[in-house]
């Protein structure tokens, strides 16, 4: 009895830890409301550390993955199988995003509420493309703003490398010690996480708590509903699909960090360590995990797809236009899978998806974009859950149908 007890608070340690972080933060928030701002700045120390780390973490995990992959065919046959499963699981969140505002329709004058709004880069849509996948200097692939041109430049190392064979043995060497030192880099950063997260939590519940019980709650509660069923129902059924009961139980056994991690940071970057830690212990190969959730994290995301949809159905009731044609949802798909791809992975970050829904629509902008920015902070933190625990669970079914992985 006692060296169960003993394996218990070895192995859920970091979890209690984290678990009473998060509580306590909470219970801060609610009794001192926006008076703890002042503890925010221990969040944003926790955040500014995992952010610093991403950038390199990604460069290493993604490039030293395909470097060591043994056919170039292995790679484009994970590539596909990524791609298929991401596109898949983005479009079936949506349509269960469209069943709820159609089982529980939205209809309601929203306030329009004066919100700061970021500048948004115009430009045509070619510049739009070239700016969104490269860079035009090195130096610029450093900053997280650039994470999907630091992606495929990794991408693109990583390739390089596999076909230099012999020659680039010692640079290969290089990316795979890379690798293992950055890992223990966010295994140090990551004993700050109660701290860190007791505190975002703490700001998250005293600052925005409240507007939870204004006028975007039906829009909110529809939300919140359709993901929790999401979350629960099609999560299970992707696990199963994955390998059955063992796999369903695997799962749900490791995916409690990175989700307290994705709901108190709201940033998909900032999970990618605690993502692969969870992916590691769920034994997905090692050049699956470190390819999937690394592209994973600002290329799929289930939650800011539901998110999409919602918004567009909020913008819909306000103006009194009909979200019923096919048409109308034919291209509120479309977009939600773009949406999917260009916005980013840190909390909040950009409003790109906004804009085009807004622009396609053809929505007066000084009037549409302040609800949907708002929307878009107070569905955050479960959106960033789907997003990062969906990353997950693609990568098991990737990983069962590219290495017949078994649990």
């Amino acid at each position: 009895m006692e060296v169960k007890k003993i394996n218990f608070l070895k192995s859920y340690s970091s979890i209690l830890l984290l678990l009473g972080g998060i509580i306590l933060g909470s219970i801060l928030g609610l009794f001192y409301g926006k008076d703890v701002l002042v503890i925010k700045p221990l969040g944003d120390i926790f955040l500014n550390l995992l952010f610093t780390a991403i950038i390199p973490l990604i460069f290493f995990t993604i490039a030293s993955s395909i470097a060591n992959l043994e056919r170039t065919e292995k790679l484009g046959k994970l590539f596909i199988i990524m791609i298929a499963v991401f596109l898949a699981t983005i479009l079936i969140s949506a349509i269960v995003m469209i069943l709820a505002v159609y089982l529980f329709p939205i209809h309601q004058n929203i306030i329009l509420s004066k919100v700061p709004i970021e500048n948004i880069q115009s430009g045509s849509i070619g510049d739009q493309i070239a700016q969104l996948l490269t860079v035009n200097d090195f130096f610029e692939l450093l900053s997280r703003k650039s994470m999907l041109a630091l992606i495929i430049f990794s991408f693109l190392i990583g390739f390089a490398s596999l076909q230099s064979r012999e020659k680039g043995s010692a640079f290969r060497s290089f990316l795979d010690s890379g690798n293992e030192v950055m890992k223990q880099l966010l295994n140090m950063i990551m004993k700050l996480a109660p701290i860190g997260l007791g505190a975002y939590f703490a700001y998250q519940v005293g600052v925005f708590g409240p507007q939870l019980f204004g006028v975007y709650a039906k829009p909110l509660g529809v939300y919140y509903g359709a993901c929790i069923f999401y979350f629960f129902v099609f999560f299970s059924l992707y696990a199963i699909v994955a390998g059955g009961k063992r796999a369903f139980i695997v799962f749900w056994s490791n995916n409690i960090t990175p989700a307290l991690t994705a709901v108190g940071t709201c940033s998909s970057i900032a999970t990618i360590p605690a993502n692969l830690e969870a992916a590691e212990k769920m034994n997905i190969p090692k050049h699956v995990r470190n390819l999937v959730i690394p592209l994973g994290a600002p290329l799929h995301k289930d939650g800011s797809s539901m998110s999409s949809i919602l918004k567009i159905t909020v913008l819909f009731a306000m103006f009194g236009k009909d979200f019923t044609s096919p048409s109308t949802i034919l291209l509120a798909l479309g977009i939600t899978v773009i949406v999917s791809i260009v916005e980013g992975g840190i909390p909040n970050g950009g409003y790109i998806g906004e804009v085009l829904a807004i622009t396609v629509y053809g929505l007066p902008m000084e009037q549409a974009l302040p609800v949907a920015m708002i929307l878009g902070t107070l569905v955050d933190p479960i959106a960033t859950l789907l997003n990062v625990n969906g990353d997950l669970i693609c990568s098991m079914m990737i990983s069962r149908f590219s290495e017949k992985t078994k649990w």
